[in-house]
């Protein structure tokens, strides 16, 4: 709750500031619309703007899912075939330099207009903080529990999956936090590449017509949802580790920064 309130409050800031400089300046509305010009585009327009918030929605959560699933999958074989990883993980490097606004074409003539292009644009922006993070966690297992395991008939599968998993689970959360306000990136930028709907649709269309009002309107729309998103995503966290305490994560999250 504090967490909330505090959010609240730096919301009313900013929003005030906004105002201040709008009343100062007197910019024209098509460059810097006040606040309450926002205000009147959601009342003007709430269905439209709702039902393209359901699509950019739909295409975040299954390129959310995807991009977790492949990095998930990814970190595991990679410990499970140490080769494979050495192999693999200098083609992952290379993707993700390329940037975003490069791949994102090449995605709409692959995949098409519709929403797979934008679940694989998505997918792929989460890919690699979540397989990195996750790979991470498997390889700092610490040795003395390795070398506990080794002394059991327990296989090398079974160690991973039974004892390295369930201790890079942290780290795998880690990654999924830095992953979750980067998903709403890739299905706007998709859509900003080509689309028929969702929000970045909406926002390609206004400036089109110089209604700037209806752009930070559904940029307001686009932080609501990654907001969210980040929000379910800390509330996951303990779900998925009833043994770890949230300082964990945190120290976790400060170690690999400093690292």
């Amino acid at each position: 709750m504090p967490a909330v309130l505090a959010a609240l409050r730096t919301t009313l800031v900013l929003v005030a500031s906004w105002q201040a400089i709008v009343m100062a300046f007197a910019p024209p509305r098509y460059i810097l619309p006040a606040p309450l010009d926002v205000a009147a585009a959601f009342q003007r327009q709430p269905l439209y703007l709702f039902d393209n918030m359901l699509v950019t929605l739909s295409e975040i959560a299954a390129g959310f899912v995807t991009g977790t699933l492949a990095g998930v999958a990814t970190a595991l074989a990679i410990a499970s075939f140490p080769r494979l990883g050495r192999a693999v993980w200098p083609v992952v490097l290379v993707l993700q330099a390329f940037p975003v606004f490069v791949i994102a074409p090449l995605l709409v003539l692959w995949f098409g207009f519709g929403m797979t292009s934008k679940v694989v644009m998505t997918a792929l922006i989460i890919f690699f903080p979540v397989a990195s993070a996750f790979a991470d966690g498997l390889r700092r297992t610490p040795p003395e529990i390795v070398d506990a395991a080794a002394l059991t008939p327990a296989s090398h599968r079974q160690t991973l999956f039974l004892l390295r998993m369930p201790l890079a689970i942290p780290a795998l959360v880690s990654g999924l936090r830095v992953a979750a306000p980067l998903a709403p990136l890739g299905a706007v930028i998709g859509e900003w590449v080509g689309a028929s709907a969702g929000l970045g649709f909406v926002m390609v269309q206004a400036n089109a017509r110089m209604q700037t009002d209806t752009m930070f309107a559904a940029m307001a729309v686009i932080a609501a949802l990654t907001l969210l998103l980040r929000r379910a995503v800390d509330a996951l966290a303990p779900l998925l580790t009833p043994w770890a305490r949230e300082g964990e994560f945190s120290s976790h999250h400060q170690q690999r920064k400093s690292s």
